[in-house]
C-alpha cells in the first residue's frame, strides 16, 4: 500500500468510527429516553391501578377507601372478601339490631307503640286504669 492509500484507509476507518461513535451516541440517547418512557409508563400503570382499585371500593359502597386500601391486602386484594369480613365499613351494611345476648329485643321493652305510650303514661303517673273501678 502507497502512503496516500494508506492515509486515505486510516481517513476512512476514522470516518467510519466516527460515525459508529456517532450512532453510538444515538442509541445510547434513545435508549435512555426509552428507559425514560419506560419508568413514565410503570408509574402510569400503577396510578391506573391504584385508581381502579378506589373506583371498585366506591362502587362497592365502602365508607372510607383509605382505610379499605389499607386492610385490602389483608383479604388478597378481593373486594367482595373485604365486604364480607368488615361490613361496618361498608355504607350498604345492615345495621346491627339491637337487642339482648340471643339477638332477640329485651323482655322489659314492649314492640307496640300503644303498649310503649301506656308503659310510659303509667310511669308518669298518668295512667287513669284505677280510676274506672
Amino acid at each position: 500500500m502507497s502512503g496516500k492509500d494508506w492515509e486515505k484507509a486510516v481517513s476512512e476507518r476514522d470516518e467510519r468510527i466516527a460515525a459508529l461513535e456517532a450512532q453510538v451516541a444515538e442509541a445510547a440517547k434513545n435508549a435512555e429516553t426509552a428507559e425514560r418512557l419506560r419508568g413514565e409508563i410503570a408509574e402510569l400503570k400503577a396510578q391506573g391501578e391504584s385508581d381502579r382499585i378506589d373506583f371498585k371500593l366506591q362502587l362497592a359502597g365502602v365508607r372510607n377507601v383509605k382505610a379499605a386500601r389499607a386492610i385490602l391486602a389483608d383479604h388478597g386484594g378481593d373486594i367482595d372478601a373485604l365486604k364480607a369480613a368488615e361490613p361496618w365499613l361498608f355504607a350498604d351494611a345492615p345495621a346491627k339490631q339491637p337487642g339482648g345476648k340471643t339477638g332477640l329485643p329485651n323482655a322489659g321493652t314492649s314492640s307496640d307503640e300503644g303498649k310503649t305510650m301506656k308503659r310510659w303514661c303509667k310511669l308518669a303517673g298518668l295512667d287513669d286504669s284505677n280510676d274506672k273501678a
